[in-house]
């Protein structure tokens, strides 16, 4: 039974890892669709869009409900000194190394979702130096976020075997 509920909560995480990613993709698709009054070279004014906004925030609120989820379910997999970490088996070095992983893949791809939903939360135009990409990185690595999410569940119910 409690297999199942796990299986089910790891499923649950790669689902909202996967919506996030959609969630933020989209935001880049209506990023790009306002209007842009000047552009040079790397410099650009735009008008905020709403809906990238919106988008962009919800991408970033199921990426971080996905990632409480995730280190919740593995629970504490801890490796405290060099001591533990000779004596630890290869799959329980694995689990750690995967929650490091995901812990740099979600603080890179919030960042990534804070940037480009922050560039559309402007009331008006705004000018400076355009934002590459940004939403659609951080949509990209809510995906990486749910593979390394679900390795790391996977390694970690491996540990408890």
């Amino acid at each position: 039974m409690a297999k199942t509920v796990g299986d089910c909560i790891c499923m649950l995480i790669v689902v909202l890892d996967v919506i996030a990613g959609i969630r933020g993709l989209e935001a880049e698709i209506e990023h790009n669709k306002v209007m842009k009054h000047l552009r040079v070279w790397i410099f650009e004014c735009r008008d905020p869009s709403e809906k990238a906004f919106k988008l962009g925030l919800a991408a970033a609120k199921l990426l971080v409900l996905a990632h409480v989820i995730a280190n919740m379910l593995g629970v504490c997999n801890c490796i405290c000194s060099q001591e533990q970490l000779r004596r630890a088996s290869l799959s329980r070095k694995l689990s750690v190394a995967l929650l490091i992983f995901t812990w740099i893949v979600f603080a890179v791809g919030l960042s990534m979702l804070a940037i480009g939903t922050s560039s559309n939360q402007k009331t008006k135009a705004s000018c400076g130096f355009s934002s590459h990409h940004f939403l659609s990185i951080g949509g990209n690595l809510c995906f990486v976020h749910g593979l390394f999410s679900f390795l790391y569940y996977v390694s970690t119910v491996a540990n408890l075997s």
